[in-house]
């Protein structure tokens, strides 16, 4: 298909499903009844008795009803599938012309990008919860639980560790009724409405939406951060703000996942080797928190830290250099800043150094 025909597809289909207010409430009307009149029309619809017989007209132009020309004027409705016929074989021609034309948008290179359509923001919901490869933090409501339901199973089936939070609490649904081990790692409720949908996958890539967003789609918000300098503050926000104050359990995972594991949460990891308990061996992949240079840490886990509120934590490694301290994001007091943690039981887990 050339440019033009392909504008001119466009353009054929844009024209049939470009219409007015009336013109809908008349089509309706005439679909639900078979036929009426025009008279009949203005009972049933708002459309003022002088605008009847041009909205008709227009419909009968589209191919959309047909015009008996009797006293009184019959419009009779068309079986929609013969009056979209030529259209829906069209439209479904232009989908395939304009995906071979569509050249997706980088956005490797954006570090913060901000939406505002309902369906946009569930777009990349979806997309954030589909790249987790070992990490998920969330907080959804329950249409949201039930939505990504499918997603969040595969998420769990490939061994990603999820932390969720339902809100809220009130209309979580009972864990004696649906399964949360099947869908999350660790799954809270949170007392509120005013708590925000998050997703952040591997600490990085997140998105943060007012849940007034996802309501009503007017004059709200999304934010994505794409870059993991700006995606922790997300993965902070949940896990020191919304996953302290989720005060009700839905389930936990007693078992826990095989070893090796790897984290992009300090919190999550340290947590998790205090349930587990014996001796723990991790590689630290960071930046050095004096010179903000790279850095690569292997060691023996000596020593947690761990406070009942879950706002702090850090561990010690025993390495060939002597013991060195490891903290989560902007760390301030610890040797190392820890963007992802390996974690294994008999020896450091291998990565490149």
């Amino acid at each position: 298909m050339t440019s033009d025909e392909l504008r001119s597809t466009v353009e054929r289909v844009g024209d049939r499903f470009s219409l007015g207010e009336y013109e809908i409430d008349a089509y309706l009307a005439v679909l639900s009844h078979g036929q009426l009149t025009a008279s009949e029309i203005a009972d049933r619809t708002d459309i003022p008795q002088p605008r009847v017989y041009d909205t008709v007209r227009s419909l009968s132009d589209r191919g959309l009803v047909e015009l008996r020309e009797s006293r009184p004027m019959k419009i009779v409705a068309i079986d929609p599938a013969e009056a979209f016929d030529d259209v829906q074989s069209a439209f479904e021609q232009m989908i395939d012309e304009l995906e071979a034309r569509y050249t997706a948008p980088a956005r490797d290179t954006e570090a913060v990008s901000l939406v505002k359509s309902r369906s946009t923001i569930l777009r990349y919901l979806e997309e954030v919860i589909e790249s987790a490869e070992y990490e998920l933090a969330l907080s959804l409501t329950p249409e949201l639980l039930t939505r990504f339901e499918d997603e969040l199973r595969a998420a769990v089936d490939a061994d990603v560790s999820v932390d969720l939070i339902v809100t809220p609490a009130a209309d979580a649904p009972d864990p004696d009724e649906f399964d949360y081990l099947s869908v999350a790692t660790t799954a809270r409720a949170r007392r509120g409405i005013t708590t925000p949908v998050i997703a952040v996958a591997d600490g990085t890539y997140s998105i943060y939406a007012t849940q007034d967003a996802l309501r009503d789609d007017k004059d709200r918000y999304g934010v994505i951060f794409n870059r993991s300098a700006l995606g922790f503050l997300v993965s902070g926000f949940f896990g020191t703000v919304l996953w302290t104050t989720a005060e009700r359990s839905l389930a936990e995972d007693g078992e826990g996942r095989p070893f090796p594991r790897r984290y992009a949460s300090i919190r999550r990891c340290v947590k998790d080797l205090l349930d587990e308990g014996g001796e723990f061996y991790a590689a630290i992949e960071g930046r050095d928190v004096a010179t903000g240079d790279s850095r690569i840490v292997h060691g023996r886990v000596v020593d947690v830290s761990f406070e009942l509120t879950e706002e702090v934590a850090s561990l010690t490694l025993e390495t060939d250099d002597g013991e060195v301290s490891v903290g989560g994001r902007v760390a301030a007091l610890e040797d190392v800043e820890a963007h992802t943690i390996n974690i294994d039981r008999d020896r450091p887990p291998a990565i490149d150094d």
